[in-house]
Parts: C-alpha cells; structure tokens; sequence
C-alpha cells in the first residue's frame, strides 16, 4: 500500500544518510530536525560543569537557535543594553569558533519595529542564521535580513519583517520563511486587528534569493506566525511544504486550515479549511499522511488528496505514566482538557514512526505511533533544583511545591507557575530584561516551546527554564526507562532559553540568557 501514494515520507526519512558535520539551519542537515546517523551526549549539568567542553559568557540575552558550518558557528543576540529593558529592535550577529568558542565576528544588525525582549514567545534575535558554507543569512524580527561571507563581509540587506519564532530553511538557491506583512503594534506584540484585512497584509511564505536577497515568490494562501513548514518531496522529486492558517487574537488568514504549497514559485496545490484550527505546529509526512494536531484529535491527511484519512482522540482512553511518589504507576484515563489544543505550541516532532508532542495543561509528554494509532505520556518533572553536593530535587506533582505558588504572570495553565525557583531575567551585566512576565514560567503551558531535536537513538526536549530531557525516542514502550536523563543548561532561575538543542561531530550547542554551551567532552 505505502508504494500506492505518491508522496515520500518526508525529506528527513529520504535523506536521513546526510552528513551531521553541518547542522546548517534551525531544522538540521534534513529539515526536519532529525539526525539518524550520528551519537551525541545524553548526559550534562552546566550546574555542575559535568560533560561540557567550554562555555562563552555573553553580553546579551539571544533566543536562536546555533547553527553550524564545519568548525563555525553562527546565531543571534540582542543589542546589548544599558538599562532594564521590556523592548528592543537591534540585534548583533555572531560567528564563532566550534572549537573553543571563541568570537571570530560580529556584526549588528539594526531593527524598525520594537519588539518585547525576552518574550516566551519570540523576541527580535529569536529567527536562527541559514547557511550554505558561503554566505550565512541572519534575520532580525523586527524587520531585516542580512547575508554575510564566511569571513563576515556584507553581501545584502532585505528590510522585511519575518515571524520571530519561526524556523527559516533553504531549498535549492530559495530562503523560504514566514513573512509578516503589517508590523508590531507599539507595545511590541501582534494583536491581530478586529477588521477584516486584505491580502496583501495577509502573513505569508515568503522565498527569497539567498545569493541577492531579491524576492522570488509569495504564497496567496495565508500563513500564521506560528506555523512551522518543513521541506518535503514528492517521489518525482518535486519541492513541497505544509503551512497552517489559525491561531489567537483572531488571525485574518482565512479559512483557517492547512494547505500544500509548491515551493518552486508558492502555488497552493491543495487546501483543507478546518473551523478554529491551531496551526502553532511542525507538519510532518508519514507514509503518504501529513500528520496533524487538531484541537484534542490527532489527523492523519492523505497528501495526495489533502482528504482526511482518520482520526484519533488525544485525550479519550490514553494510556498515562506517571509518578506516584516514590513509585511508577499507568493508568488508562479520560484527559482534562481546556478550550485550546491538547498540545504546547511547536512542541511536536515526528521521529521515526513516533509523533512526539508536549501535553498543554498536563506535564506529560505524548506519542502517537503513526502506524497503529497507540497514543501515550510520560509524565516529567517541570522544575529541577541542583547544586552541588547535594541530591537533585524535582517537582513532579503540586504535592512537590514548598509553598502555594505565586502567580506573578497571568497564563491559564497552571502547571507554568510550578518552581523551586522563577527565572530571573537578568543578562550578564545585571539588567532585567522583562517584555513579557510569562518568561518567569518553567516553559510548561502556555507559550512558544523550543522544537525538540533528534540525534542518532536520543530526543532533545528542552524547556525554558533551562530543563533538557533526553528521551529514547524509539523505546518500545514509553515510561520511566525511556527517560534516559534530565540535564541543565545552568542553575535554576538563571539559565532561561529558548534554543533550540542543535548539532555537529559529536557536541550539541545551546544559547541560554547567559552563554553560549558547547556540550560534550
């Protein structure tokens, strides 16, 4: 039957055999976050300074992602500040060594549009670098690109605002990421307007020369700042991507729903409107199927049709493991769920046969097997306080917290406020950088989560407030011996970040409010 559909399973599944030496943009070698063939590290404390070969102290807090060409490195911070801040617009590239990450440029990259620094969900340095191996594009989200050479000679600039919690990846000569076509109000955010908006300021996929920098095409279809499109093929090769239409504050892009987009000039090939969908999510393809979340169902859409196949519930009957004090326990149970998806936003990666999400009000991180149907959760710790020489401490359940906790943001999940310790906000030289309260969270619940990253037989699921898990992605059954380790990227309450864990030639690399990480020995 698979040899019946004329699309592949995705370009990670057709492409898995490339070289994890570059980790060249957000989304890896393959575009799909996924390396098969490679090992890395599933055990680290920066804490502790266990397993990590050097760190690089930086001036500013930076959201990118690290990506990676052969011994350079590449991301983003924010102009650096001279005083308590909630908003900025300028950002400074950096290139540095992979070796001992020492800095070899920078340079700034000035912004329009103030956007809210440190916000949970995207700030102006939250878009990671893209590169070939001969020019590297950065993008600043409040409204430009820049190209630069290896060596950091300019080539061009694009004044052009992109979605800052997007992930931007090349096909072919095409740079190809969600454009915003009306900008930021004056408090930094995108409350999307109550009128109804034409076209052209519609967000959209834009694509772009990545040697000039000159727009190429532009898709009609409407996108969502929140969408994650993935490179895909078809079986005769042909370039294509999933892009969603939905989200809060009520976006213009209508109808909402997904469609699939020829990435040779942005035509829509087919189009699937779903009432009230939330497209905050990466769109893989298994076996002909695009996989997609939908409120508390998982779909499963025929590709070549954009028909839906099946459906299953995320929420009715699942199968949950969970701590019960000093012991394991799975119950088969019924999900609360509020009126919003089952899943965290951009929290959801398929590996293998395995779709990965992260619950939204529960800290269970589910699977659906995307052959047979099976949906399960691992129940994790949200907040882990480790110090030396003394025992890691976790919060598992609210039975854990020493004391009522004290709700110093508003989110409608719970779970967010569940700390030994709230983070601090505070860069390198001791100024507060607070556009948004909900930054304070653990990274459980309501906000933008890093997409997590798999490397060889290990998931990278990090957490904002510094938290990694390591899950064996392939483990035939998901409970407490999947988990193979719960790492930090620095101490509680000051190793906030929202990077992505990226790769290359054995080491990971992360970006934290405080420091580059270059992990391993």
């Amino acid at each position: 039957m698979k040899a019946t559909f004329l699309f592949l399973f995705s370009l990670a599944l057709s492409t898995g055999h490339l070289s994890a030496e570059n980790w060249p943009q957000a989304s890896g070698p393959n575009g799909t976050f996924v390396v098969s063939d490679a090992k890395a590290p599933s055990e680290w404390s920066v804490a502790l300074d266990q397993n990590i070969a050097w760190k690089t102290t930086l001036p500013e807090l930076g959201q990118s992602s690290v990506t990676i060409w052969k011994d350079k490195l590449f991301f983003t911070i924010n102009k650096p500040v001279e005083a308590d801040t909630v908003l900025a617009k300028d950002i400074v590239a950096y290139c540095c060594s992979a070796k001992d990450g020492s800095i070899l440029w920078t340079r700034e990259i000035p912004g329009i549009y103030p956007l809210k620094i440190a916000s949970s969900w995207g700030d102006s340095s939250g878009l990671p670098a893209v590169t070939n191996g001969k020019l590297v594009a950065f993008f600043n989200g409040s409204g430009a690109i820049e190209s630069f050479d290896m060596k950091g000679n300019r080539i061009w600039r694009r004044e052009a605002l992109s979605s800052y919690r997007g992930t931007p990846f090349l096909i072919d000569n095409k740079l190809i990421y969600i454009q915003m076509n009306w900008p930021p109000d004056e408090k930094g955010g995108y409350p999307h307007p109550e009128e109804e908006l034409p076209l052209s300021d519609w967000t959209q996929v834009q694509a772009i020369d990545f040697e000039s920098g000159k727009p190429i095409w532009s898709t009609k279809c409407g996108g969502n700042i929140g969408s994650q499109p993935l490179p895909l093929k078809l079986e005769n090769g042909r370039d294509v991507f999933l892009v969603g239409r939905g989200g809060g504050h009520e976006p213009p892009e209508q109808p909402l729903g997904v469609s699939l987009v020829d990435a040779r000039n942005g035509s829509e090939i087919w189009k699937l409107p779903i009432e009230g969908y939330e497209s905050r999510q990466t769109k893989p393809i298994h076996n002909g199927q695009a996989l997609i979340i939908v409120d508390e169902e998982h779909w499963w859409v025929n590709v070549k049709s954009g028909e839906i196949s099946r459906k299953i519930s995320l929420t009715q009957n699942v199968s949950v493991r969970m701590k019960d004090g000093d012991h394991w326990v799975t119950k088969s149970m019924d999900l609360k769920t509020t009126a919003r998806s089952e899943k965290s936003d951009q929290s959801n990666l398929l590996v293998g046969d395995y779709h990965y999400f992260r619950s939204y009000i529960h800290n269970y991180l589910g699977r659906i097997d995307a052959d047979t149907g099976k949906v399960e959760y691992l129940q994790l710790p949200v907040s882990l306080l480790r110090v030396p020489n003394k025992p890691d401490r976790f919060i598992w359940n609210e039975s854990d917290l020493e004391s009522k906790p004290e709700k110093i943001f508003n989110v409608p999940t719970k779970i967010s406020y569940w700390t030994f310790k709230t983070n601090r906000m505070v860069n390198t030289r001791g100024f507060k950088l607070l556009g948004d309260a909900r930054s304070q969270g653990n990274g459980w619940g309501h906000f933008a989560a890093q997409i997590p990253t798999a490397i060889g037989a290990n998931l990278y699921v990090p957490i904002m407030n510094g938290m990694v898990y390591v899950i064996d992605w392939n483990a035939k059954i998901l409970d407490e011996n999947a988990l193979l380790s719960i790492n930090d990227l620095g101490p509680l309450g000051e190793a906030w970040t929202r990077s992505n864990i990226t790769y290359s030639s054995g080491k990971l690399f992360a970006q934290t409010i405080r420091e580059l990480i270059c992990i391993g020995e």
